[in-house]
């Protein structure tokens, strides 16, 4: 939900517009600041967001998108297996015109994933459904090549994109031998006389082997659980040792259920000492460019979840809560990037600095300043020293 100033907001960001009254409180009751949860050098993508926020730093810890998406489906990995996020997307006229075929439903995406892997599977390569456009590909080679995440490049040509490099050969073939498998197949020409985008390629992407991982209910003597309706965010979950808590009614998207993720949230704190919640609307309204799904998403997370748990957490005695975006996905770039998140810390035994509201620009004057994302869950469970990386 983080963002920048926008000229047809006069210059405020997302937050800014958006009405927040209990994030607000938060950032008012408690201390703030802006952390990097990318470092330097890392690609600006979810999961290794998610990886700082649950306190690993991403220089050590991450491997890839694909591991994590496969611990989320139960699907297990051998050492040497290589998986891959595997999109379906659609191409028009040799472009990439839609990264998600019009986050086409997970009904008809296992259709179209089965027939991938009854022609293309085999020979060290295995396709496994997952959730709307989001898919896993498993090979015994491949992690070498160089490969694009297609929601960067939409509009763009996709000879330009396609994964290069050592090993990218049979990534190639895969993609190109897909649009033999996907342009003719039932569901497409199902979809395409309802007026819907095709999912006529696949695209790979995110690749890695199995993370080593330290679970947090090691570290921190605590249990835990996760809510998310995002693949890979789970996977972390799964790796990091937390109980994955399905909801129903959360998809990953603007119709996702807030009030039952908030209800879901505050059960499993009943039963275990750790909660993350996560909501992905925020960010898929970043990436298509939408001024009015972001505000929605972001006061829907405000009214529905934020306030929600508020009001439950006194009731639990001693308590913190810490409120961050993963990442930026600015509006007007329509991608991530690695621009500093703003954070808040509030708690029962919390001070508070002289920050009044949630917002990018204030979190700038807060206590903390400017600090790396992966340090803040051990601030968050033991109250320990950070280190600021600049204050202004």
């Amino acid at each position: 939900m983080a963002d920048r100033p926008l000229e047809e907001l006069d210059y405020r960001t997302l937050l800014e517009e958006a009405s927040t009254p209990n994030m607000d409180l938060v950032a008012k009751n408690g201390e703030n600041g802006l952390a990097l949860t990318i470092p330097e050098g890392m690609p600006a993508g979810s999961d290794v967001a998610n990886l700082s926020i649950l306190g690993y730093d991403p220089r050590t810890y991450y491997t890839g998108r694909g591991p994590l998406e496969a611990a989320s489906m139960g699907v297990e990995l051998k050492e040497d297996d290589v998986a891959f996020r595997c999109n379906l997307i659609t191409e028009r006229d040799g472009r990439i015109a839609d990264y998600s075929a019009g986050h086409i439903s997970s009904v008809d995406a296992r259709e179209l994933i089965e027939s991938l892997n009854e022609r293309l599977g085999g020979d060290g390569a295995r396709f496994y459904p997952g959730v709307s456009y989001r898919h896993l590909l498993v090979l015994d080679h491949g992690e070498r090549a160089e490969c694009t995440p297609p929601h960067d490049v939409v509009g763009e040509p996709v000879e330009a994109h396609l994964p290069r490099g050592e090993g990218s050969e049979s990534l190639r073939r895969l993609i190109v031998k897909s649009r033999e498998v996907l342009e003719g197949h039932p569901v497409n020409l199902r979809r395409a006389s309802d007026g819907e985008d095709p999912a006529n390629l696949i695209w790979l992407w995110g690749q890695g082997r199995v993370p080593l991982m330290d679970r947090l209910d090691k570290r921190y003597g605590l249990t835990g659980a996760i809510i998310s309706a995002v693949d890979l965010v789970k996977g972390l979950g799964v790796y990091a040792g937390l109980r994955v808590v399905s909801v129903p009614g959360a998809t990953g998207y603007f119709d996702t259920d807030y009030r039952a993720k908030a209800e879901y949230a505050i059960r499993c704190l009943r039963e275990c000492d750790l909660v993350v919640v996560h909501v992905e609307a925020a960010d898929e309204a970043g990436h298509i460019g939408s001024v009015e799904e972001k505000v929605r998403a972001i006061e829907n997370f405000d009214r529905h979840i934020v306030c929600r748990v508020l009001d439950e957490l006194p009731g639990f005695g001693e308590y913190r809560l810490l409120l961050l975006p993963d990442h930026p996905t600015p509006i007007a770039l329509r991608t991530h990037t690695r621009d500093p998140v703003p954070f808040a810390l509030y708690g029962a035994d919390q001070r508070a600095d002289h920050v009044r509201v949630y917002s990018e620009r204030a979190a700038e004057d807060g206590l903390f300043g400017l600090v790396s994302g992966w340090r803040l869950m051990d601030l968050m469970v033991r109250g320990s020293s950070i280190v600021t990386i600049r204050k202004d």
